[in-house]
């Protein structure tokens, strides 16, 4: 269920209330001093990162773009040479 954001119009009070997207909006402030009307605020929700195999970002690269990286992680994953 999305969560979403109100603020009273009365008195300020910010909340958020996890409703179905079937439920209607909440109309009253919770706070009991107050019972102003509230205002659905617009969220901008959280964006997701996908990491791994099987998305396209990794797994369908351009040849020149892997042979490039590879080489890059080729030069540095050396170990240093034995102390002796």
């Amino acid at each position: 269920m999305p969560t979403y954001d109100y603020e009273c119009q009365t008195c300020g009070h910010q909340f958020e209330a996890r409703q179905s997207m079937k439920d209607p909006h909440l109309t009253d402030c919770p706070v009991e001093a107050c019972a102003g009307p509230v205002k659905r605020k617009i969220g901008l929700g959280s964006g997701l990162i996908f990491k791994g195999s099987g998305f396209y970002i990794t797994d369908y690269r351009s040849d020149s773009y892997k042979a490039a990286a590879k080489q890059d992680s080729g030069g540095s994953s050396a170990s240093p040479p034995a102390k002796s």
